[in-house]
């Protein structure tokens, strides 16, 4: 399977013209070089005209960055593409009224969404001196594009299938979800009547989480990110990492990934396990967050699975409720004064129940992504926002 960090390892390497005319992105005689994606504006507040689409990623062949402009085409994106104000205009405007679609060539990346505005995309060299995309980043007060309501789904369209996600592991703006037709329909992303207005209330309720609510309920930012910027307390799992840390010292820790169990002590101030797992030194509340640095997850197949069976057990604060994980009971995710109250925010406010609240929420099978081998077509929808934002 593949999961919003996989599709993200392919997609976005870097610190991430003109418009072009929706009637010259699509035919249906086109739909075989690439996948037909229709937008549907149902924000309820918002008309299309106020509305803009980005399309941008990575050719899994070249690794180069780019963004589509013409049908079924990854335009490589070239610093000559900025513009006399420095940014490169890659927006797509919505037809003027009823559905907009596009034909996706074969790639890994994202698809924004503006209200209002254009977001500020820059192309600048990378490490290696290609061109690269700069991403908006909502978390930062000083990025271009901070004043601008924006969001985004990712995918990656490749030869295996389609694999697309909402996601809210950066920040939460514009309710959305995914229609993904092929071998059957599902859909992912739908929160529930009025669920953006009850993921900003849910989140203004808790001090520590208030703070990360932008304005007047313009977005609202992740817990790691909310670090970052001050604005969330960085002891905030401490106290529960320091509990999960004692407990394990004297008793098995058994983690089930890939058919088998890992077992696993605190000794000195490592957790450590059998089978050739590498040893977790003690994370930190952002470490915990962003299910990296002491929880980074390689690629191995062995320290990687019990990375991420660890960081959502952190996450949903189940750790100190079983020695055996990962817990399949959400009823028993989130428990306690102590825990990603953001995710579970987002959790709360979906219809399936399924959310992608930080990196990991793919164990067990609770992040809103979905895939098909043979898909037929892609609809994003933009969902009511409600009476806030």
């Amino acid at each position: 399977m593949v999961s919003r960090r996989a599709i993200l390892g392919g997609a976005i390497a870097a610190g991430i013209g003109g418009p072009l005319a929706v009637s010259a992105l699509f035919s249906a005689a086109q739909a075989a070089d690439g996948l037909p994606v229709t937008v549907v504006n149902n924000t309820g507040r918002f008309a299309n005209t106020e509305i803009f689409m980005y399309i941008v990623g990575t050719d899994p062949a070249s690794g180069q960055q780019g963004f589509v402009r013409s049908s079924a085409r990854l335009t490589p994106a070239q610093l000559s593409d900025n513009g006399p104000d420095g940014f490169a205009d890659l927006a797509i405007p919505l037809a003027a009224s009823g559905p907009t679609t596009v034909v996706l060539p074969k790639m890994s990346g994202r698809i924004y969404f503006s209200v209002n505005d254009k977001i500020k995309f820059k192309v600048v060299p990378d490490g290696a001196g290609r061109p690269a995309l700069q991403f908006p980043a909502g978390w930062v007060a000083s990025d271009p594009s901070f004043p601008v309501l924006h969001d985004c789904v990712e995918f990656t369209f490749s030869d295996a299938g389609m694999f697309c996600n909402t996601t809210m592991v950066d920040m939460f703006s514009i309710p959305m979800s995914i229609t993904l037709t092929g071998a059957k329909t599902q859909i992912a992303g739908a929160l529930v009547d009025g669920g953006r207005d009850k993921i900003f209330a849910a989140l203004r309720a808790v001090p520590e989480f208030a703070r990360l609510v932008v304005g007047d309920n313009l977005r609202v930012i992740a817990p790691g990110h909310g670090i970052e910027a001050g604005l969330f307390p960085s002891t905030f799992y401490d106290s529960y990492i320091d509990a999960v840390w004692a407990r394990y010292r004297t008793t098995d820790l058994r983690i089930t990934a890939n058919g088998r169990v890992f077992t696993g002590r605190v000794t000195g101030d490592q957790l450590v396990f059998d089978a050739g797992v590498a040893p977790f030194r003690k994370p930190t509340t952002k470490d915990v967050f962003f299910c990296d640095g002491a929880l980074a997850a390689p690629n191995d197949g062995v320290t990687g699975p019990v990375a991420a069976m660890l960081g959502a057990g952190f996450n949903r604060a189940t750790l100190l409720d079983s020695p055996d994980q990962p817990v399949g009971d959400p009823a028993r995710f989130y428990q306690g004064a102590v825990a990603n109250r953001y995710s579970a925010a987002m959790h709360a406010s979906s219809v399936d129940g399924k959310a992608y609240g930080f990196a990991f929420d793919d164990v067990v099978d609770f992040a809103s992504f979905i895939q098909d081998t043979a898909p037929t077509g892609m609809t994003v929808t933009l969902t009511p926002f409600g009476s806030s934002g």
